[in-house]
């Protein structure tokens, strides 16, 4: 007869359904994410030859134009297409300030209208400094 306490043996604990659940959470943000990269205005910029200016000027009014004619002032959307809502955005972006230069970013298929519409509106609020931003053209082989 042994009176002897039998001691038992330590309890195994798996960690396979534990690994399991934390890949799937990983993918699962993996997939969710959302970058930053993509909430951009995405425009094609028309070619230009010439040589490239690089633009270190330190404050400019950023005039975007995207496909269908939808104006954006410093990267933020205007509400609608009407000049007085393009004044008004530009007012707020540039203050009193108006001997600033105005880079116009338009898409290449963007309507002329809509260039012409945002030309005008700025020069009306006094900014005469006009800049338009393109690509170079691919060097042909």
């Amino acid at each position: 007869m042994n009176l002897r306490p039998q001691r038992r043996a330590a309890p195994d604990i798996n960690l396979t359904p534990l690994i399991d659940v934390v890949f799937l959470l990983l993918i699962f943000f993996m997939v969710s994410t959302t970058f930053k990269e993509d909430a951009r205005i995405k425009i094609e910029l028309p070619q230009a030859q010439g040589e490239s200016v690089p633009a270190e000027e330190p404050q400019v009014l950023a005039l975007t134009i995207d496909r269908e004619g939808v104006f954006y002032v410093n990267d933020r959307m205007v509400v609608d297409r009407k000049a007085e809502t393009l004044k008004k955005a530009i007012v707020g972006a540039v203050g009193a300030e108006r001997e600033l230069p105005v880079v116009i970013k338009a898409d290449a298929r963007t309507p002329h209208q809509a260039v012409m519409t945002a030309m005008d509106v700025a020069s009306q609020l006094g900014l005469t400094r006009f800049a338009f931003a393109a690509t170079a053209p691919e060097p042909e082989p």
